[in-house]
């Protein structure tokens, strides 16, 4: 049970960083944005391709960064300057992404195994071979964990510092009351952009550690991605609540810890793996209906305790 768990917690540090990049477009924008399910694959497949031809991993990571913010850029440009609708924006660039991922890789999936990672590192200082942690049988997702709880720590510190910026309260505001954001003089246009771009970032950087991690990419990596992201975001907020920005970064990262474990205890309970998007699916509906849920059972409540 304990090798289950702590490889939910593993993946759901991994995916959690895609997560935090959801959370930016759906909560803090109000946009709809299936780029996603593009870069999150495109991180993957440069990451990969970059480590094949023999690249530094962190560099190759990097590279993935950049890659998922011109994806972003593309989403922005498309919507804001060709005035195209925010949701047929992410579609047509998770489309053309598809083709894009396919040429990065020149072929359907890519390989590294037996190739340096970023988690390379953390396994030569021996992080999978304390005795302690072998003898429990969870040695090799150590150093896994301890890099992705680094990484997830140093986007959410960097993220709280940046929207607590001129910059990033008027890309908050953006999201809020566009209107009374244009009458402050602020540019909704290029926050957009803006925030599009750092969302779609991170969702790469999530791409390339969750592919570096499986040693393999592939092009069909994204398939469902936007689905896990807001069932992550919705777990998080429904169960951590979500008082202040910082605790609200902290509560998404929680939220997609448990929805892997979640989805790790449903699998063990003898779930088939065919059925995960279903159950993704049926999830996220029903958390995203809560407040409607709520309001139909208020009254039934109130009439049974009326009547005891």
């Amino acid at each position: 049970m304990l090798q289950i768990i702590l490889g939910a917690v593993m993946l759901g540090l991994l995916w959690s960083i895609m997560t935090i990049g959801v959370y930016i477009t759906f909560r803090i924008l109000a946009f709809a944005d299936l780029t996603v399910e593009g870069s999150i694959a495109m991180g993957a497949a440069i990451a990969a391709h970059a480590i094949y031809s023999g690249f530094n991993p962190y560099t190759a990571t990097l590279l993935a960064l950049v890659g998922g913010m011109l994806a972003g850029l593309a989403t922005g440009l498309l919507h804001t300057r060709l005035k195209i609708p925010a949701l047929l924006s992410g579609i047509l660039t998770m489309i053309a992404l598809y083709s894009v991922n396919l040429r990065i890789l020149g072929k359907a999936n890519l390989s590294l195994l037996r190739m340096d990672t970023v988690y390379t590192a953390f396994k030569n200082m021996g992080l999978d071979r304390i005795v302690a942690f072998d003898k429990l049988g969870i040695s090799q997702v150590i150093p896994i964990i301890t890099l992705g709880l680094a990484c997830v720590l140093a986007i959410t510190v960097i993220l709280y510092w940046f929207f607590g910026t001129e910059t990033g309260c008027a890309l908050r505001a953006t999201g809020d009351n566009p209107q009374m954001s244009r009458a402050q003089g602020i540019n909704t246009d290029n926050m957009i952009i803006l925030g599009l771009i750092i969302s779609n970032g991170l969702v790469a950087v999530s791409g390339a550690l969750i592919a570096q991690q499986q040693n393999f990419a592939d092009v069909q990596m994204g398939i469902g991605s936007i689905v896990i992201g807001l069932a992550s975001v919705i777990i998080g907020e429904v169960l951590f609540g979500r008082n202040s920005f910082f605790s609200r970064l902290i509560s998404l990262v929680l939220g997609a810890i448990t929805y892997r474990v979640i989805i790790a205890l449903v699998l063990e309970m003898g779930m088939s793996a065919n059925d995960l998007k279903l159950f993704t699916a049926i999830t996220v509906a029903i958390a995203l209906a809560l407040p409607v849920l709520k309001s139909y059972l208020r009254p039934i409540a109130k009439s049974i305790k009326g009547g005891m």
